[in-house]
C-alpha cells in the first residue's frame, strides 16, 4: 500500500530546514508509521533534496511523526533557485512511498 493509504501530512520550512509530519488517519496504523518511516528511509527516500540529517520526533498521542530534513531546501525560501522553495511539494512525494 501506498502511505497515503494510511496517513496524510504537513510540511513547513524554516531556513534551509524542511519539516514533514505524517498523522494517520487511524491511531490503530501509527505502529506501522513507527516501523516503516525512520530517519534512514526519509533521507533515501528524498535523496538528492535532503543533504543533510534527517531528525524523528514521536507523537504518540497525535498518531503522528514529524521529521526536519536539514540542508533540503536549496539554502532557503530566499536563496533557493528551486520552483517549490517552501518543500510543500515534498509531502506528495512522501506519500508516494509504498509501506507493508
Amino acid at each position: 500500500m501506498l502511505l497515503r493509504d494510511i496517513a496524510h501530512t504537513r510540511t513547513g520550512d524554516k531556513g534551509d530546514r524542511s519539516t514533514i509530519s505524517v498523522i494517520a488517519y487511524d491511531r490503530q496504523n501509527f505502529e506501522i508509521l513507527e516501523k516503516c518511516l525512520t530517519p534512514e528511509r526519509m533521507l533515501a527516500h528524498f535523496e538528492g533534496i535532503a543533504k543533510g540529517p534527517v531528525h524523528r520526533y514521536s507523537l504518540p498521542q497525535l498518531g503522528a511523526l514529524n521529521f526536519v530534513m536539514h540542508n533540503a531546501l536549496g539554502g532557503g525560501v530566499t536563496r533557493s533557485l528551486a520552483l517549490d522553495a517552501h518543500g510543500k511539494c515534498l509531502s506528495a512525494k512522501l506519500l508516494s512511498l509504498k509501506i507493508e
